[in-house]
C-alpha cells in the first residue's frame, strides 16, 4: 500500500527475539471476550454520543464517530480525533492513517475485526483536522472512560499526544513517555497502557516507524506477560 516497510514481527533481527508464532494462551487471549457483555450498555452510550452538543463541534460534525473493532477484546487503541474520512464514515482510523494502524495490529496477530476495540478521544472532527481544544477534551474524556470500562481492555495502546495526554494526565511529550508500560486506573483496576505516535504522524515522518516498530515490540510484550501471569 506505500505505507512504508512491512510490520510483520517474525521479520526481527535477533536481538528483538520474539516467537515465530503465538502460544496457545496468548492466542486464547486475543480472542474477543465476553462480547454480548457489554453490548447494550455501549449502544446506548453510542446513541447518547451521538445526542451530544456539549460543545461546538456538534455544529459542523457530519456525524459522531464512536468507536470500531470488538468489544471486550484485550487490547483497546485510543486516538486522537476523527479526520474527513472518519467523519463521512462513522468509524475511527478508516483513511490511511487506519491503513497503516491495520498494518500495525496485524503484525501482531490480531486485527479490528476479531479481537481489538478502537475508540477516539473526541467523537466529533474538529473542523480542518484541527488540533483538539481543552475544553473538547474535557467534554469527550467521561465517553472514552466509560467505553474503557465497559470494553475491559487487558492493555490500552494509545497513539498521538492528545490520546496520551488526556489519559495520562500529562503534557509531557511522546519522546519523554515512550519505552515503558504506564498504568492507568479506572474504578479501582489498573489497565496497563503503551504509548506511540500517531499513524498519522508516521505517514509524515517515516523515519520515525523504528521507533513506533520499538513501541509495537513492547505492546507486544506487555500482552504477552499478561497472558503469563
Amino acid at each position: 500500500m506505500g505505507l512504508g516497510p512491512v510490520w510483520e514481527l517474525r521479520n526481527q533481527p535477533s536481538e528483538s527475539p520474539l516467537p515465530q508464532q503465538l502460544d496457545a494462551g496468548l492466542t486464547a487471549a486475543r480472542k474477543p471476550v465476553a462480547e454480548s457483555n457489554h453490548t447494550i450498555d455501549l449502544g446506548a452510550l453510542a446513541q447518547e454520543v451521538a445526542q451530544c452538543k456539549a460543545c461546538g463541534l456538534c455544529q459542523t460534525r457530519t456525524q459522531t464517530v464512536f468507536a470500531d473493532g470488538v468489544p471486550g477484546s484485550p487490547l483497546m487503541v485510543v486516538g486522537e480525533a476523527p479526520g474527513a474520512d472518519e467523519d463521512q464514515q462513522g468509524f475511527p482510523f478508516v483513511g490511511r492513517a487506519g491503513q497503516l494502524l491495520d498494518k500495525m495490529l496485524h503484525a501482531l496477530g490480531m486485527n479490528r475485526r476479531s479481537n481489538v476495540y478502537i475508540a477516539n478521544v473526541l467523537k466529533c472532527r474538529p473542523p480542518g483536522n484541527r488540533n483538539p481544544e481543552v475544553s473538547e477534551v474535557e467534554q469527550c474524556t467521561p465517553y472514552l472512560l466509560q467505553q474503557i470500562q465497559a470494553s475491559q481492555p487487558k492493555v490500552l495502546f494509545l497513539v498521538g499526544r492528545f490520546a496520551i495526554n488526556a489519559l495520562l494526565n500529562t503534557e509531557k511529550p511522546i519522546s519523554q513517555l515512550r519505552g515503558v508500560v504506564h498504568h492507568i486506573e479506572l474504578h479501582g483496576r489498573q489497565i496497563p497502557a503503551v504509548v506511540s505516535y500517531h499513524p498519522a504522524y508516521l505517514l509524515r515522518r517515516p523515519e520515525e516507524k523504528s521507533k513506533s516498530w520499538d513501541d509495537l515490540l513492547l505492546l507486544n510484550n506487555t500482552l504477552n506477560s499478561i497472558v503469563q501471569s
